[in-house]
């Protein structure tokens, strides 16, 4: 009974197949145009790093379409949504449709289907591919566009409290006792926060506790006088691993494992992680947007086309869908002030708008 809600297999494989094209087709169309925009902004800084060519200039774009397709995915099918449905309704397919006894779910069950589908191939490729390509993207921009160390985990330009001395390490790599830090300078500072001591080494181990600096210079601010540093210094006592992640984490370039590893590690050490628990939850609850479409933009598909109100009808689904993006978003926000707990900022938008579309379908159509 439950093929029932679908209506013939011809009807639910003509839809599907011409919804799918239209996601498809407006998906190209915004990330061609978006990605043509990013890399003229972007190309002449990724140019003036010397030894940079055409390579470099490939290398963006295979680091930045994934995060264009995972973003505007949504859009494209909400965009997607308005032209399918506008179509079918400028054709008095929807009115054949509903004369055959139709109701409005079982006209929108193709596109509920094709868009489940889409959110669950976003979230793979989001876990698999997007979270990659993000935090190598990052990585390659914060070294602007230079050599980046070949390791997975690195972290780049870290800036950490060391009481009133302050930690700085361009690269960062491991995790726990097994951290490592390249290009680091450590910054002593008096009571009234001016430099006094600068203490600079290629490369950091942790020592538990501080960090061991085997080699480099020391540089006293008041005599400008430079020495060589002694072997095994410590310094930083008070900057631990576990800093390095509360600093670093971009939930945007960790996977679901990834990211509840992290979040159990700074949870260990002390640490807030509502924020990160929110992305948490909206890596789950964003690829389901995809899945809204579909009724936010199903008062498109009703009412008579000579009527002269399809244009208003279409409009008022593409207001809808984009102001769930809105909210989406600014729940997320909340959530990061802690206005919201996790579970709330990244699922209250999803379930008030599923409400709100259910509402207007079935008010006005069943």
């Amino acid at each position: 009974m439950l093929l029932d809600f679908f209506p013939s297999r011809t009807v639910t494989m003509y839809m599907a197949r011409m919804f799918a094209v239209r996601i498809i087709a407006v998906l190209f169309m915004l990330v061609l145009v978006l990605q043509m925009l990013n890399l003229l902004s972007e190309s002449g800084h990724i140019m003036a790093v010397k030894g940079n060519g055409q390579m470099e200039l490939l290398r963006f774009v295979s680091l930045r379409a994934p995060q264009l397709i995972s973003r505007f995915l949504p859009y494209s099918v909400l965009l997607a949504t308005i032209i399918t449905l506008v179509t079918l309704n400028q054709n008095s397919e929807v009115i054949s449709m509903k004369a055959a006894g139709l109701s409005a779910h079982q006209i929108l069950a193709p596109l509920f289907l094709v868009a489940g589908v889409t959110s669950v191939l976003t979230f793979a490729f989001n876990e698999r591919v997007t979270v990659r390509a993000t935090s190598a993207l990052k990585a390659w921009q914060d070294v602007e566009y230079g050599k980046v160390p070949p390791d997975t985990d690195i972290k780049t330009n870290v800036w950490m409290q060391d009481g009133p001395n302050i930690l700085y390490a361009r690269t960062v790599t491991g995790r726990g006792a097994a951290t490592q830090m390249g290009d680091v300078s450590w910054y002593r500072r008096n009571a009234n926060g001016i430099v006094t001591e600068i203490v600079q080494t290629p490369r950091a181990l942790y020592a538990h506790p501080g960090w061991r600096f085997d080699t480099g210079t020391v540089f006293d601010v008041q005599t400008t006088q430079q020495t060589r540093l002694g072997p095994h210094a410590i310094y930083a006592t008070g900057v631990d691993p576990a800093q390095v992640i509360v600093r670093r984490t971009d939930a945007d370039g960790e996977s679901l494992p990834q990211l509840s590893a992290s979040i159990a590690a700074i949870q260990a050490a002390g640490y807030r992680t509502s924020e990160l628990d929110a992305k948490w939850w909206h890596k789950i609850s964003g690829p389901l947007s995809a899945l809204l479409m579909p009724l936010l933009g199903a008062v498109a598909a009703f009412g008579l086309a000579r009527s002269g109100k399809l244009f208003v009808r279409a409009v008022i689904g593409m207001a809808l869908g984009f102001a769930y993006f809105v909210i989406d978003n600014a729940a997320l926000a909340m959530g990061n002030f802690g206005g919201y707990t996790p579970l709330l900022a990244a699922w209250s938008p999803f379930l008030l708008f599923l409400l709100i579309g259910e509402t207007v379908l079935i008010r006005t159509e069943e």
